[in-house]
């Protein structure tokens, strides 16, 4: 029996619990060994993590097409897990050792720390997934893997050797993110640009050969830089080549301010004649885009910045190197000073000696630590490197070819702009949490790569031996007694970065490099779903790795989504104050409200506008059907064994029962056809409106009549009928509510077997496209599931039904509105004129004398051939029915107010169109601001036509 209330709290709980004791979400179930597999592989969060809103919609997305498919038949795999989150969770452990007390990092050692990061994941690392289960998420948790499991372990030292085999991993001297704090490359995802109210420096740099004096211009050139501190290691002055103001000079030097360097003038496409003085000081080992201008030009890369971010100048030979006598002083004045208080001491230098011309203030973006939270240097030093290049180019064959597709399409083209412009990727990281690089030094520096240290003993050993380093007799004592060889290699401190490991999570999650049967059934798998911020960190990495070791794009469909707003717009941030935490939404409104708010707003490439109101109209729906189905059953409407409405012209005599069949036909179609096109709002809004219109208002009140009469044939067939489509809409709803849906199925009919493991509805017909389809097999020759399905559809079409029906719902939907365009109280009852020659109009009007008037507040319903004086005349189906409304309404005062409220829309229209007109306003606002504007617009405009169109009827009635 449905309880009174609906009590998401405690069906939630109740439903995971069976969900887990039946095994309901298994791959390789033994009765769908033959069925053809579906495999999702889940973006693992980090092990640190706890549920936000982007993993909410991330997550409900991949459930509902594993819980569609896994009702379509399919095996289905969501193969869940979790990344290791190397910075993250490094952090983790070391602040709650500094809580504690505890001693830190460096003083425990390498060994001592990872024992405590280890005891940290197995304490507390389990949090992110007990809460996408409390979303409801129907992964294989007997699968779950972590990207620093023995097995994924495995596969990434194999790819690392491989790939350095291959001459597709080295090592390189290029310019990374680093983190000073945190001393560490990171990764650009890491890397966080905040607006910095700061100043440009114009600095005079005085010209080879020419005595230099502030006052006169031809004596030097004027550079502008927000960083006056790097300019000790500045290698050139930069010029456009078509800046006639410095065609002479192009070629000559001048004289680094307080260094004394010189350096060239060189000409280059990167300078900008209308910015500045059009001459930039080139740095190439502090900024990225100098970087590129020195190797165009051969210029020397100085750092002068230590990993700590203070200069480092007395023993930096590259900074040293061709300074004029008195550099060591100024060296030794200025060295291990940080870099900020050097920026300041260094202005104060510069001004002195009249180097400094102006300062301005700037605004500008600043690159930050999204964990630290310090400013990132741009720093030249030693790390490792994937030709990333050359590993990209059978990555976008796959994606132009159409072996593997993106939604929406427009995705792509950033897929190609990523791809085609890709640089060297930087994968080390100077940490102890993660998988240690594979590689060993010799006593002389020379990298030995090898998956085990034994290989790399006997590797280096052969090649010393080789070199006359040591003799064979020391090689061989060496190779048998560890203890000789002690400290004769050493390991690379370094650990990957964790997207080289979350690269091959699509098959080392299925147990390769092993060939298990696993990898042979679930890869390659089927849809990606995943934010639009990873496509090159993530979706293009495992598109490299999938085709060069599995030789096959990792996954088919790749369906990008967008971020989740707050309902102005604005995206989510703990400085705003205005993040909506999911799970306190689900302990308000219960995990299906938060799902469906989510999906009804999962438009294909737009932001999703969140608000708990938003939950809450979503509750209210699930409180709605719930109700729904307590009314249902209290009037004993249950499915008698054997009941099938299948070819329901021939076997339903009832017309409502046989337009309710067609419905419900009609709304399969539309949600099926939906989810297949990964247009999950549209899903949910088929089902929405089924379930709340067609199914509650309308079938359940038309019904009410025969459920409340004599006890007969109709009353049996409609009591039937009410629990088949109940039935229908579980089957439809699930996927997107599946607590609520699965309880129902459940309790109304105390069934055994599973909802989460029923057959989905079958589709009514099959479309023109799906036709010809059928002569068209897919790449194994098998036909594709949805055609299979449409074969053996069901056929519950009715026009005849849906016109008797539909007129009814069209004609009281009309009434109902155009009372309330004119203000007219519910409580007041009108006459209704149906203008018809029409039997069959007659007819249906006749058969639903008493619903239409009760429903649609009439005191009586007549027929004529012409419309009366003074009726509003409308138009339903085609045929015209009059409103007589002379002396219900005063015309002229009613004309008035909706010519007021014309006005009102008008004037909107008019505010807002002078605001998205103003190229400033659309220029600098917020983007959130200007979309919010746009859908002012949209409602004024959709406000001002059903104005007008009552005016018009208005005008026709008088």
């Amino acid at each position: 029996m449905i309880e009174k209330n609906y009590q998401p709290a405690d069906i939630e709980r109740r439903m995971s619990q069976l969900w887990e004791d039946s095994g309901a979400f298994k791959a390789g179930r033994p009765e769908r060994q033959d069925a053809a597999p579906f495999t999702i592989v889940i973006p693992p969060p980090n092990v640190t993590g706890s549920l936000h809103m982007g993993h909410a919609l991330n997550n409900t997305l991949q459930d509902i097409l594993c819980r569609f498919e896994r009702m379509r038949g399919r095996d289905v795999l969501w193969q869940p897990g979790t990344d290791h989150a190397g910075i993250a969770t490094q952090m983790v452990v070391e602040r709650q050792l500094m809580e504690r007390q505890e001693p830190g990092r460096r003083d425990m050692g390498r060994g001592k720390f990872l024992e405590r990061v280890w005891q940290w994941k197995a304490e507390s690392g389990g949090t992110i997934v007990n809460q996408l289960k409390r979303l409801g998420a129907s992964c294989d948790w007997s699968r779950e893997r972590f990207t620093m499991d023995e097995g994924l372990s495995r596969a990434v030292v194999k790819v690392f050797v491989e790939l350095h085999r291959d001459g597709l991993i080295y090592k390189d001297k290029r310019l990374v993110n680093w983190d000073p704090k945190l001393l560490t490359a990171i990764s650009d995802l890491e890397v966080q640009q905040v607006e910095v109210k700061g100043h440009l420096w114009y600095l005079r740099y005085p010209i080879e050969g020419r005595s230099f004096s502030p006052e006169d211009p031809k004596s030097f050139i004027v550079v502008a830089t927000t960083r006056p501190e790097t300019m000790l290691g500045d290698t050139a002055v930069a010029v456009h080549p078509d800046d006639e103001r410095y065609t002479a000079l192009v070629g000559q030097h001048v004289i680094l301010p307080l260094v004394g360097r010189r350096i060239p003038i060189v000409a280059d496409d990167y300078s900008d004649p209308e910015k500045g003085s059009g001459a930039v000081k080139v740095t190439p080992a502090h900024d990225f885009n100098d970087f590129e201008i020195g190797k165009r030009h051969g210029l020397p890369q100085i750092s002068v910045l230590d990993q700590e971010g203070c200069l480092s100048l007395v023993d930096n030979e590259d900074y040293l190197r061709g300074l004029p006598e008195g550099s060591a002083e100024f060296a030794a004045e200025f060295d291990k000073i940080e870099r900020f208080a050097a920026r300041k001491k260094i202005v104060t230098r510069l001004e002195e000696f009249g180097f400094l011309e102006r300062i301005e203030p700037n605004t500008h973006m600043v690159p930050h630590g999204d964990r630290s939270g310090v400013v990132i240097e741009p720093y030249l030093t030693d790390q490792w490197y994937v030709d990333a290049h050359t590993l990209a180019q059978p990555a976008i064959a796959a994606v132009r070819s159409g072996d593997t597709t993106f939604v929406p399409k427009n995705w792509e083209k950033t897929y190609f702009e990523w791809m085609e412009n890709i640089q060297p990727w930087c994968i080390s990281r100077q940490l102890w949490w993660g998988h240690q690089i594979p590689a060993w030094y010799g006593p002389d520096g020379k990298v030995f790569v090898a998956e085990t240290e034994e290989e790399a003993v006997g590797n280096a050993l052969g090649y010393y031996v080789e070199q006359e380093v040591i003799t064979p007799e020391q090689g061989h004592e060496m190779a048998t007694d560890p203890a000789k060889r002690e400290g004769f290699i050493t390991r690379d401190e370094d650990v990957l970065d964790t997207w080289f490991s979350s690269a091959l999570w699509p098959f080392s999650t299925l147990g390769w490099p092993d060939e298990t049967p696993e990898v042979a059934r679930y890869y390659p798998t089927d849809t990606l779903v995943t934010g639009f911020d990873i496509i090159f960190f993530w979706v293009a990495r495992m598109m490299m790795m999938g085709l060069h070791f599995m030789k096959q794009a990792p996954f088919s469909t790749v369906y990008i989504h967008r971020l989740v707003r707050d309902e102005k717009g604005a995206k989510m941030s703990k400085s705003k104050g205005n993040v909506i935490d999911p799970l306190g939404v689900i302990d308000e409104y219960g995990a299906d409200a938060l799902r469906f708010a989510l999906t009804r707003e999962a438009a294909q490439g737009h932001d999703i506008r969140l608000s708990p109101h938003l939950v809450e109209t979503n509750r209210n729906f699930a409180t709605k059907f719930w109700n729904a189905c307590r009314f249902a059953e209290m009037n004993e409407c249950v499915k008698p064994d054997g009941f099938d409405p299948k070819g329901a012209k021939d076997t339903l005599k009832e017309t409502l029962n046989r337009w309710i069949a067609h419905e419900t036909s009609r709304a399969t179609r539309e949600v099926t056809e939906a989810i297949e096109g990964y247009r999950f709002n549209d899903a949910a809004g088929a089902i929405y409106r089924f379930v709340w219109n067609v199914f509650c208002d309308w079938y359940l009140e038309l019904a009410k009549p025969v459920l409340m009469g004599e006890e007969g044939a109709a009353k049996a067939e409609t009591r039937a009928m009410i629990a088949w489509t109940r039935d229908e809409i579980l089957k439809l709803l699930h996927p997107f509510m599946p607590f609520i849906s699965e309880e129902l199925w459940a309790v109304t009919a105390q069934r055994d077997s599973l909802l989460v493991l029923a057959q989905w509805p079958r589709k009514a017909a099959m479309t023109e496209m799906e036709l010809a389809a059928m002569a068209a097999p897919g790449p194994a020759g098998e036909i594709i599931p949805p055609i299979i399905a449409a074969l053996d559809a069901d056929d519950f079409s009715d026009p005849a039904a849906e016109a008797e029906i539909g007129w009814v719902v069209d004609l009281v939907t009309t009434m109902r509105s155009v009372k309330a365009e004119m203000n007219i109280p519910p409580s007041t009852l009108t006459p209704l004129v149906i203008v018809t020659t029409s039997d069959e109009t007659r007819d249906r009007a006749q058969r639903w004398n008493d619903t239409i008037k009760r429903l649609a507040r009439l005191s009586e319903i007549s027929f004529a051939d012409a419309p009366p004086e003074g009726a509003m005349q409308l138009l339903v189906r085609g045929e015209v029915v009059a409103l007589p409304l002379k002396g219900v309404i005063d015309f002229g005062a009613e004309r008035t107010r909706l010519e007021k409220e014309l006005g009102k829309a008008d004037a909107d229209i008019k505010r807002v169109d002078a605001k998205l007109s103003n190229e400033k306003f659309v220029a600098n606002a917020p983007e959130e601001l200007v979309e919010e504007e746009k859908e002012k617009r949209e409602a004024a405009l959709e406000r001002k036509a059903k104005i007008l169109e009552a005016i018009e009827r208005l005008k026709q009635a008088s």
